[in-house]
């Protein structure tokens, strides 16, 4: 997707009078080493770990349950999986779903597929049969990698899709211990022996247009809860890995550096600000499958991490550790919050513990994902999401029409402009329209710029709930309440969690002379959806707050519920 020039970005937005946005502010506050913009690459995010392995191929590229890959080593493996794909007809263009937590398998096959200019497809491993089908089906993946522990899922999806092969992985097959793996099941090929079977074959040559081909659809919900492909190009992606990379430039040493990689890769996030940052940067990446408190401060004792991206849970869980402080926190150069809001006692209080800076940033997959972020030595101020990063581009418009910039200070829709901006949603050219207009991202998000262009969210436009960093939809959860006989309305809505940041909460209303329990319901979304979605509690009401056509009010039940909290805390006090 083609990005404007610097000159055409400095142009006036509305009037014709140069508007405060236009004159970005943020730019007086930047790093020294920082600048406003760079040039960008146009060549496939394959070149990542090509330069990698050619640069620094004797260095660690993974660690993973005692065992180590250097970056020469992954690539040989790429390259081979890579030729092993094609072998089975995968090409350009074609998407290949990837549903595996923290291993080297998901390094190896994201580098694989997009070396063949195929469509990298993420897919959460503890998505349910029904969500897995919902993204493969959307996507018309031909392909599924995916670990043993999801195995049935993977091959119940593929007799009702256009999956041809599914990949399963054991993730002792990296391990220290490989012996130890299980067999691939009956229907399935097995990860190892696909890759070695390629024998000496090289992959194909591909020709990439950055700007234009997909590298990554990486799925997001909206307003009404169906899942849409978010369209990353080569290009897109790329540009983030250097935006972020100069972000911090001064701090980050080629082949020096050690990732602590506990974020989920198969979330925008950590796919772009762990792996392929750290790809860039040489950057040992420490692999942990699935968060456990211990598993991360060993982690921390044993590798002394330079950087730690994580989310609001994770620092809160540590926070509440007893003797986290004895494991190396302040060895840590940078913590990076980002997914959700992290509240400021959590940053003062981790701070106090660690002796490190906290920085936060803020994204959305629609930008690959980062668009802005505390600077590190320059001014900063606690609770704002920071400034818009290197060649980013940034406005705050009017809630009623999205055309007027709102003065300095008040409360808009945060829009965005840059070159991590995506193309488009995948076959979605209605929901692309209303999210990208004249060039601008429009967020959904409510904010607020200061003088010094510091950004603040105040709160979400859409109704999207997050979880530890995921996102929920309202939408699906009901769709899923809405199965159960008894069910006749039902409404979803986030309330604060002081661990989860936000956790779900449903509003059911029953059927005439037809009678259920919570903990039936609870059972029947348990049934039907990822764990992170399942209502924390559900309440049965007589009837839904609603408008005069019909709609339900959810800001009448968050309203609701806010006064129930501020009652309670009125109440302890």
């Amino acid at each position: 997707m083609a990005t404007a020039s610097l000159a055409d970005q400095s142009q006036t937005y509305n009037t014709g009078q140069l508007s405060v946005y236009a004159s970005k502010p943020w730019l007086e506050n930047y790093d020294y080493w920082v600048p406003a913009t760079i040039n960008y690459a146009q060549s496939s995010l394959y070149q990542i770990l090509a330069l990698a392995a050619s640069l620094q191929g004797d260095k660690v590229a993974t660690a993973f349950l005692g065992a180590e890959l250097t970056y020469d080593q992954i690539k040989r493996q790429a390259d081979k999986l890579a030729a092993a794909l094609s072998h089975i007809g995968i090409a350009k263009g074609d998407r290949v779903g990837l549903m595996l937590p923290n291993c080297p398998q998901y390094v190896i096959s994201v580098f694989a597929i997009l070396r063949l200019g195929a469509i990298v497809v993420n897919i959460n491993p503890i998505y349910t049969l029904r969500e897995v089908d919902l993204v493969a089906n959307d996507s018309g993946m031909k392909a599924l990698i995916a670990f043993d522990m999801v195995a049935p899922i993977g091959l119940g999806v593929k007799s009702n899709s256009q999956i041809e092969t599914v990949i399963i992985t054991s993730l002792l097959d990296y391990s220290a211990n490989p012996s130890a793996a299980n067999p691939a099941p009956a229907g399935a090929l097995s990860f190892v022996e696909f890759l070695n079977g390629a024998g000496d074959a090289k992959p194909p040559s591909v020709d990439i247009n950055a700007k234009e081909d997909i590298a990554i659809l990486q799925y997001t919900g909206g307003t009404t809860g169906v899942p849409k492909g978010a369209m990353i190009t080569h290009f897109n992606a790329f540009a983030n890995v250097l935006q972020i990379h100069m972000w911090g430039r001064e701090f980050h040493k080629l082949g020096e550096g050690r990732i602590l990689m506990v974020i989920p890769l198969y979330h925008i996030y950590a796919l772009t600000c762990g792996m392929l940052l750290g790809t860039w940067q040489a950057a040992m990446m420490i692999l942990i499958p699935k968060y456990d408190v211990n598993m991360v401060l060993e982690a921390i004792q044993k590798y002394a991490p330079t950087y730690f991206p994580a989310v609001p849970t994770l620092f809160i869980s540590l926070l509440n550790h007893p003797e986290a402080a004895k494991y190396g926190l302040d060895k840590v150069k940078r913590f990076n919050s980002g997914s959700a809001p992290l509240p400021v006692e959590v940053i003062e209080q981790f701070e106090h513990l660690s002796g490190a800076m906290v920085y936060e940033g803020y994204g959305l997959t629609e930008a690959s994902p980062t668009t802005h972020s505390t600077p590190t030595l320059a001014k900063r101020k606690i609770g704002s999401i920071g400034l818009p990063i290197t060649g980013t581009d940034c406005k705050i418009v009017d809630l009623e029409t999205g055309d007027k910039e709102v003065p300095l200070g008040e409360d808009g829709e945060l829009c965005i402009r840059g070159p991590q901006v995506m193309k488009g949603y995948w076959n979605k050219p209605e929901e692309t329209a209303l999210t990208l207009r004249d060039g601008w991202l429009y967020t959904g998000d409510i904010a607020r710029m200061d003088a010094d262009g510091f950004f603040y969210i105040v709160q979400r436009k859409k109704d999207m709930i997050i979880v530890s960093g995921f996102n929920v939809y309202p939408g699906e959860v009901e769709d899923v309440l809405f199965t159960h006989p008894a069910v006749m309305e039902a409404a979803v809505i986030g309330v604060a969690d002081e661990y989860r940041g936000e956790s779900v909460k449903a509003f059911v209303v029953l059927k005439a002379d037809v009678q259920a329990t919570v903990e039936e319901l609870l059972q029947h979304c348990r049934e039907r959806l990822a764990k992170f979605k399942i209502p924390a509690s559900i309440e049965i009401i007589e009837s839904l707050p609603k408008t005069n056509v019909g709609k339900v009010l959810r800001r009448v039940l968050r309203d609701q519920e806010e006064e129930k909290r501020r009652q309670t805390i009125i109440t302890d006090e």
